[in-house]
């Protein structure tokens, strides 16, 4: 079958046609022509402003599968990705089991060679994700594994984590954490502030973030190797990353997307869509995040997509659980910022950076590459609901509101999927 991208503006920067619109025909899954000239084709995907970009990249996802498919499940979830605009996903490690064995890696990857969007597991760095004993790392990477990370967990164990960055150097792997000290959050439900204080909440202090940082990067001098933070949300936390950079330190970081488009203020109707572990943070926060992403020391954006069924949300807010899904609302919070933040590093930090961290191949716009794209329309506005929801889980702060912003069509893997 051949589809024709119509007239569409291409952002990628690595080519000449960057910014200009082209005709792209895709035949049987692959790159056959970019041209200005019409072609002939099977069917056209064509509309006003349409923009490409090569398929986005999620760095950041729970599937919920195995263990949990009541929240979520692979084909639920990928669903949910394509829907949204991604091609591939990496996917934590806090199932159940947990994803710590080849057989759970295979089970994951399983469909990957005939299924559009890819699933890359990320393994647990400790046993269980219990943070006392690292895994094996050797075989879990020959088996597929991207990255190393207790996921959901912070790796709480200073000597875990220093062997964790020690032994992952024998084959050049990532350690990823998410920086949390759970000692200092204990029975917290959201950002410690002026908000939480005039609602009465428990507080999460900025600080059990930034020491939990501070000793990461410490430990990374010591002994060397390369580490990502995940889900980054204080001001503080950014300058620490920016200055280790600068020091010549091996450190990546990703922020949510939610952490971008909403802050503390957002909690003051005790809505349990907005719970998320980091909490919802002050604006002053937020402001430094975005800078952080100006800058380069914020390297990739994530959906950070938790799916929660209902009975883990509707209760009382300090008894829900953390987390928000994300995979289809990501895009409509990038297209939000696009005052604030150039649209070529918003779709950069989405496609280039997480595969370039996690040594995956790139995929190119050019003529005999294989079609792994995104086509995406910033001016169509659609609303989540239970007829355009794809997860299993309805836990959005987005859930009934009008959105502007759509992923229209993905192709990967010979594959494709029209959302017009």
């Amino acid at each position: 079958m051949r589809v024709l991208l119509k007239s569409v503006e291409v952002i990628d920067p690595r080519y000449s046609f960057h910014r200009k619109k082209r005709n792209i025909l895709i035949k049987n899954g692959t790159i056959s022509s970019i041209s200005t000239q019409d072609v002939t084709s099977d069917k056209i995907i064509e509309g006003k402003g349409l923009l490409v970009s090569i398929g986005w990249f999620d760095m950041r996802a729970s599937f919920c599968d195995p263990g949990f498919e009541q929240k979520e499940d692979i084909v639920s979830g990928s669903r949910a990705a394509h829907t949204g605009g991604f091609t591939e996903v990496a996917l934590l490690p806090n199932t159940n089991p947990v994803i710590q064995t080849k057989n759970e890696i295979s089970y994951i990857i399983a469909n990957n060679s005939h299924s559009l969007v890819q699933l890359h597991p990320m393994a647990c760095a400790t046993v269980g994700t219990e943070g006392e004993a690292i895994t094996e790392m050797i075989d879990l990477h020959q088996a597929g594994a991207v990255a190393f990370t207790d996921g959901e967990k912070p790796i709480w164990h200073t000597d875990v984590l220093l062997k964790s960055l020690m032994y992952l150097q024998k084959f050049d792997g990532l350690l990823i954490n998410r920086a949390e000290d759970q000692f200092l959050t204990t029975f917290g439900t959201m950002n410690e502030g002026v908000t939480s204080t005039q609602l009465g909440m428990k507080g999460m202090p900025n600080l059990s973030e930034e020491l939990m940082i501070e000793r990461d990067i410490r430990l990374l001098q010591y002994a060397g190797g390369k580490i990502h933070f995940s889900n980054i949300s204080t001001e503080n936390s950014v300058e620490l990353i920016r200055q280790a950079k600068k020091k010549g330190l091996s450190i990546t970081c990703d922020v949510a997307a939610h952490q971008l488009a909403f802050d503390d203020t957002a909690l003051v109707d005790f809505d349990t869509n907005f719970k998320v572990n980091p909490p919802l943070r002050s604006k002053k926060d937020v402001k430094a995040l975005i800078n952080g992403l100006k800058d380069g020391t914020i390297d990739v954006i994530v959906s950070s997509h938790s799916p929660q069924d209902e009975e883990s949300k509707k209760v009382e807010f300090d008894l829900a659980e953390f987390g928000v899904t994300g995979l289809q609302t990501l895009y409509p919070v990038l297209n939000s910022l696009e005052d604030k933040l150039d649209l070529n590093l918003l779709i950069e930090k989405i496609t280039i950076s997480p595969r370039t961290i996690l040594h995956l191949p790139i995929p190119e716009i050019k003529v005999g590459s294989p079609a792994n794209l995104t086509v995406f329309d910033p001016e169509q506005e659609w609303v989540l609901d239970d007829h355009s929801n794809q997860s299993k889980s309805r836990n959005s702060p987005f859930y009934n509101k009008t959105l502007s912003g759509k992923a229209v069509a993905v192709f990967n893997n010979g594959k494709w999927e029209f959302n017009l």
